[in-house]
């Protein structure tokens, strides 16, 4: 698999959390419109509604530490390579394929390139995917 399949399916995950949180945005707002036109139920199923954007939220949260944990999986495995590379004699490091582990330092070679892919800056900068306090309270 290589970085931009892994780009590709982050953002697939980034658009389904977003289109469950539009989902749950719109009846919301049906509901609400119900419960100020009377309807003595629509109040009952918006304290359910939240209660399911709440779920959601705490869902989304384990996904993020779950990304956010393979990330730093992967970072640490880098900086190991990374060591281990530098620390090889010339001769074994010559005989190495290209672009294995990098050479320079930092983040190159197979893992840097993950690591540098926008999934992995999107996880180094803890960004996440969810529905988000603030749609929660603007529904609600």
């Amino acid at each position: 698999m290589d970085t931009s399949s892994i780009d590709q399916a982050y953002q697939q995950v980034q658009t389904e959390f977003q289109d469950v949180a539009n989902s749950i945005q719109a009846l919301a707002q049906k509901l609400q419109a119900a419960a100020q036109a009377g309807d003595a139920n629509a109040k009952e199923w918006l304290l359910d509604l939240k209660q399911i954007a709440l779920d959601v939220k705490d869902e989304q949260i384990q996904v993020n530490g779950l990304l956010q944990t393979i990330h730093g999986f992967v970072d640490n495995t880098n900086q190991q390579y990374q060591q281990q590379y530098q620390q090889m004699p010339q001769q074994v490091v010559q005989q190495m394929p290209s672009g294995m582990f990098g050479g320079g330092g930092g983040r190159g070679g197979l893992l840097g390139g993950f690591l540098n892919s926008g999934f992995g800056r999107a996880m180094e900068v803890g960004a996440g995917i969810g529905v988000g306090e603030d749609l929660i309270n603007s529904i609600f």
